[in-house]
């Protein structure tokens, strides 16, 4: 779709929604992150207070994401209860937590997890544990109230629904044949290169290497990857993975989407299509406040050994250890924590800032990362939407040729099958593809709310003309560093930097006393990776 066709088409739905005016405005406003709390650590400002308090514990975690909430957990299964995890924001679970509207459980960040393989035994183990997972009659199978019904995805392509995310509908065999192609070149690869994930379980080959250096729209450019809608398709994907298109991310990453996980299944291929959401090829698992789920279950062992509303402001290795200040949000004080060893679970450009005198390692990992910037919008309805033509609601609800990512519905798991009220959650990268990251940054700091609803209203009554007359309220929640963007040569230059040869702790980043722990150490954010660089972290400070 051409951009005056879109905006054409989201006039109109506007003018015809209009017809329908809401009986009250659309309230809502900005939730879940404290933009002020972060750029006052960014800035120094909270630095220049003395400590109003010492305390003591054997270990500190700083950062309760992912990858802090899985080293607090290595620690408790290691016998290790002498701890203390702080969290910046008033809940743990970083990018993957989950909020309420009007009463429905949404996400405001990750909303599904890949079933995962057999190279991420620590997420396997991490999901028997929760009761998700369980071996019946020899085989394993997973909870299907917690595996995506059917239907999982579908595409608004040339005004209609199509079933899956790969455009079908009326596209000729050039693009089927490009398709057919694109599925045996990426079978070849996975047999030829190991990719995994998590990627710390293989080594980092000449050939990924090479892979590395260029971008992924050249490596299609060199390969005669030329039809628009297979390039449209996977440059979705990168985008939704990675915050970033395919002129901004390797060729590495975006061949290791599909590589990594299930491959690339060309329509008519026996084995099976890329819009056959079968739990057997593609499975994922997925709640309705997303992964906000899963961080919720890591927290709540932790009592009160979790400290929230806390800003990590220097952490320093001591003579007899380490001491990490944080600055307390509800008492207004700077504690000084005195431990013996720290797990520092922040973002490596945070880590760089707050460590004193950082080792080498993480200033080549702060000085080569970047971030995507991304935003999530929760936008209640009352009641339900008026649908299009062509393939029912789904889980997942992508439109063709948008800047937005499309939307998730909470009340898909549901078992009632009651039509009523319900949360979307749209979906909005603002890094490479659409702005410069820093141009993002600054718009999601500058821009009102109400502009968000604006986009969010015109892109989503494309297909759904009546959804403004239903909505109530939108809050949305904005991340300036949502993720880390595998761009080319990243790999190269993080991918094997593991500073021990344990090779029980295989991929742990340590330096001194401090052991470093963060997706970011894998060039990109899934929870896969966060967990399992949280979790050997943790069994290697427990093991030390």
């Amino acid at each position: 779709m051409q951009r005056r066709e879109f905006l054409g088409m989201a006039a109109g739905a506007l003018a015809l929604a209009g017809c329908e005016a809401p009986p009250t405005p659309v309230e809502g406003g900005f939730t879940g992150i404290d933009m002020a709390r972060g750029h006052a650590m960014r800035d120094g400002a909270l630095k220049s207070q003395a400590p109003a308090v010492v305390k003591r514990t054997h270990v500190v975690i700083a950062g309760g994401g992912v990858a802090g909430l899985a080293a607090a957990r290595a620690l408790r299964l290691s016998g290790i209860d002498d701890f203390t995890l702080l969290e910046l924001e008033d809940t743990a679970g970083g990018n993957a937590r989950g909020g309420v509207v009007n009463g429905i459980a949404c996400p405001l960040g990750a909303h599904y997890l890949p079933v995962p393989g057999d190279d991420a035994r620590e997420v396997q183990d991490l999901l028997e544990e929760l009761g998700l997972r369980r071996r019946v009659a020899g085989r394993w199978e997973y909870d299907e109230a917690t595996l995506c019904h059917s239907p999982q995805e579908r595409l608004f392509f040339r005004g209609e629904w199509q079933d899956g995310l790969l455009p079908m509908h009326g596209v000729g065999e050039g693009s089927l044949a490009q398709y057919r192609k694109f599925a045996q070149r990426i079978d070849a690869l996975q047999h030829a290169a190991h990719f995994a994930i998590p990627t710390l379980k293989v080594a980092v080959t000449p050939e990924l290497l090479a892979l590395d250096a260029i971008t992924f729209a050249g490596w299609l450019d060199s390969e005669g990857f030329s039809d628009a809608q297979l390039r449209w398709y996977l440059d979705y994907c990168c985008r939704d993975d990675y915050g970033a298109g395919i002129e901004h991310v390797s060729a590495w990453a975006g061949i290791h989407y599909f590589a990594s996980r299930h491959g690339f299944h060309a329509p008519g291929d026996p084995t099976g299509s890329v819009n056959d959401s079968s739990p057997e090829r593609d499975g994922i698992l997925t709640w309705p406040e997303g992964n906000g789920w899963l961080t919720k279950q890591l927290a709540r062992p932790l009592g009160d050994r979790l400290r929230t509303g806390q800003a990590v402001t220097r952490i320093a290795e001591v003579r007899d250890g380490v001491e990490v200040d944080a600055w307390d949000a509800a008492t207004k004080s700077l504690v000084r924590w005195q431990a013996e060893r720290c797990i520092v679970a922040l973002p490596v450009f945070i880590a760089a800032r707050v460590v004193e005198n950082p080792p080498a390692v993480l200033k080549n990992a702060a000085a080569h990362v970047r971030y995507a910037p991304w935003l999530v919008a929760n936008i209640h309805l009352r009641g339900p939407l008026a649908d299009r033509h062509g393939a029912a609601p789904s889980w997942d609800n992508v439109i063709h040729g948008t800047r937005g990512l499309g939307y998730v519905d909470a009340r898909h798991q549901s078992l009632d099958p009651t039509p009523r009220g319900t949360v979307l959650s749209w979906y909005r990268p603002l890094g490479p593809s659409g702005y410069d990251a820093a141009d993002g940054r600054k718009l999601l700091l500058d821009r009102p709310w109400s502009g968000w609803r604006d986009d969010l209203l015109a892109e989503l009554s494309v297909p759904h003309p009546d959804l403004p007359s239903l909505a109530t309220r939108i809050d949305v929640t904005r991340y300036g560093h949502a993720m880390s963007i595998p761009k080319p040569g990243l790999l190269a230059q993080i991918g094997s930097q593991r500073t021990t040869s344990d090779e029980a702790h295989r991929g742990s980043v340590v330096a001194g006393r401090l052991s470093f722990a963060h997706a970011d150490w894998s060039g990109y954010s899934i929870f896969e990776e966060a967990f399992t660089r949280g979790h050997l972290a943790g069994m290697r400070v427990a093991a030390a």
